[in-house]
């Protein structure tokens, strides 16, 4: 018999704030959290903005010895982690560490590692690379580094599919928990990729806003789009299964209730422009939370703010709900957060996870220009009050891959 799954622990560090209160109060307050970059100097770059995670000290989380083995993207990880888990109140006396497990990924894992210790070896010689360096840099070592941390001796697995790693990671696990392999699993994401090396990359595909404006950078679905604006940081959401979170008297945050994941097989960065996978994925998300298309409230789009993603995603999201797109209510909150790559969806699973909780519809905020290949009801600027029952979670990678969550009011 297929088990349900529930949230019962948020945990995040974002550019909006670095806690889930801090992040869901931006949110509310349509803070946008993009600004000058500060981790270099862009004097050479067209990029001149980001979504940095601000006033991070990881000597308030980690002695001076841990901190110094930890790349950016473990310390955010840890500390989201340990937020979720606080939160989910679980304890080695009310459950099993063998049977918690832990699905957290990475678009680009331990980049700023990467760059500086190649940068060493190739100006002061191979003698020189940090012994730390492989294991600070590979993308499993979030998920690693939670497991060592909190002591969880489940499935420890790390999904990489770029910009949809965090969301097939609570996919992932909700349907490992579904059919009774783990009680509990704490997924997610996270990302820590601003330095030199990715930004030139992003900048040289033509893919970041090159605005200098931070409240004209990340502007999804306005006409006058540009590029995403890069940010950082780490969500993780603790999943558990019904029965397990009820015998302990877990608070439920929601239901997890679909999932759908599909692959483009088109290009290695452009969406498909029938976008048949996006479709796809949201199709089977619906069909296995045994919904139909007008019973969902609210969508959190991945709406990055390039021109192919956010029409390709119009198109989709009118393809999976044919006449009930005119009515639901879709929002990017990627104009507070920048994108978060790999960690991006499970922020905007936890920011759906609240949006259930505090009855209130995220907005697209900085929104001006209407775009009519975008005209999906993107609630501009100002946060909707209203009664969401079913919301839906899109996140489209690299390579084609895409990833579809629905988030269901919890009932017993």
């Amino acid at each position: 018999m297929e088990k349900r799954v529930v949230i019962t622990g948020l945990g995040a560090v974002s550019p909006i704030g670095n806690t889930v209160d801090e992040l869901w109060d931006g949110i509310k307050e349509c803070k946008c959290g993009i600004d000058e970059i500060k981790a270099f100097d862009t004097s050479t770059f067209k990029t001149k903005l980001a979504a940095e995670v601000k006033e991070f000290d990881p000597l308030k989380f980690f002695d001076v010895k841990q901190a110094k083995r930890l790349d950016r993207v473990s310390q955010f990880a840890i500390v989201a982690a340990r937020e979720a888990f606080k939160d989910s109140g679980i304890t080695p006396e009310n459950t099993d560490f063998e049977k918690v497990g832990i699905y957290v990924g990475s678009g680009i894992g331990g980049f700023e590692t990467i760059q500086n210790q190649c940068r060493i070896n190739f100006e002061k010689g191979n003698s020189r690379v940090s012994p730390m360096f492989i294991p600070m840099g590979i993308c499993n070592m979030p998920a690693g580094n939670i497991a060592i941390d909190l002591k969880l001796k489940g499935e420890s697995l790390a999904i990489v599919t770029a910009c949809a790693s965090s969301t097939h990671s609570i996919g992932e696990a909700y349907r490992n928990i579904k059919h009774g392999y783990q009680d509990v699993i704490l997924a997610g994401g996270s990302e820590s990729a601003i330095c030199e090396s990715a930004v030139a990359g992003f900048e040289n595909m033509k893919a970041l806003s090159s605005s200098t404006d931070k409240t004209r950078a990340s502007i999804p679905f306005d006409k006058e789009r540009n590029g995403f604006v890069m940010g950082e940081g780490a969500g993780i959401v603790v999943l558990e299964e019904l029965e397990h979170a009820l015998k302990r008297g877990a608070k439920i945050y929601a239901e997890v209730v679909g999932y759908g994941a599909s692959s483009d097989a088109y290009h290695i960065t452009s969406p498909d422009p029938e976008a048949s996978g996006a479709i796809k994925a949201m199709k089977v998300a619906m069909e296995d939370a045994k919904i139909k298309p007008e019973e969902v409230d609210y969508i959190n789009a991945h709406g990055t703010s390039t021109h192919l993603n956010d029409s390709t995603e119009t198109k989709a999201v009118k393809g999976a709900l044919g006449s009930a797109s005119a009515n639901v209510k879709v929002s990017s909150t990627k104009g507070n957060t920048g994108h978060l790559l790999g960690a991006a969806g499970v922020i905007e699973a936890i920011i759906c996870t609240k949006a259930i909780e505090n009855k209130l519809i995220p907005p697209t905020i900085n929104y001006q220009v209407p775009d009519e290949e975008c005209d999906l009801n993107i609630v501009p600027n100002k946060p909707l009050e209203q009664e969401i029952n079913v919301a839906m979670s899109n996140s489209l990678g690299f390579g084609g891959h895409n990833a579809t969550v629905i988030f269901k009011k919890f009932e017993k």
